[in-house]
This record gives structure tokens, sequence and C-alpha cells, in this order.
């Protein structure tokens, strides 16, 4: 009777670049919104691209796919949140008229501030 010999897989490794993506979508939610978002989608596209070059080598595509949804909606709302204040600019209006009571805030401060 022939036992037949088990030869284990080696498993497959979660891409770092997409690992990188994640935390780098993330951390543009809370830190870092310009800079985190420009790493997040860099790094997710390059890491999407190395894990199909894998061949099955590499895991991870849901992480790089995360990071780059995050990526791309926080370059969306920077871009549309510079668009809103240079609109602000433009019509005469500075960001603080915008704010419920900034006058009041102002009268209130401006002893403080020497005004």
């Amino acid at each position: 009777m022939s036992q037949s010999q088990y030869t284990p897989q080696p498993m497959a490794q979660t891409s770092t670049l997409a690992i990188v993506s994640l935390v780098s979508g993330i951390v543009s939610w809370f830190l870092l919104p310009l800079i985190g978002a420009v790493i997040a989608v860099i790094t997710g596209h390059m890491a999407r691209r190395e894990i199909r070059d894998s061949l099955g080598a590499l895991t991870g595509d849901g992480l790089a796919l995360a990071g780059l949804i995050l990526g791309y909606l926080q370059l969306a709302l920077t871009v549309l949140g510079v668009c809103f204040f240079i609109a602000l600019l433009a019509l005469g209006l500075t960001p603080l008229v915008c704010v419920p009571f900034a006058n009041e805030l102002g009268l209130w401060l401006a002893p403080y501030l020497g005004f």
C-alpha cells in the first residue's frame, strides 16, 4: 500500500504596498489629508499591479482597493473644499462670515487681540 506524501503549499503573503495604501487612506481622514491621500492612491495602484503580476503569490487586493477608495474620496473632498474657499473669496466673503456669531466672536476677542 502506498502512502501519498503531502507537500504543503506556500502560503500567499499580503502585499506590503496594499497595507501601506490602507493605512495611508485611514491616516488621510484624521491626520494628513492631502499627503496621506496621495500616498494611498499611489501605493494602492502599485499594490494592485504587484498583486496582479505575482500570479497568486501575493494577496491584499481588497486592502489596496480600500486604500484607493479612501484616498480618492479624501482628494475629492479636499478639491471641493478648496473650490468652496476660492468661491467665498471671489464673492468677497471671508470664511468667518459663514460661521454663526462670527461678528459677536470678533467683538468679544477684539480687546484681547488689540483691535
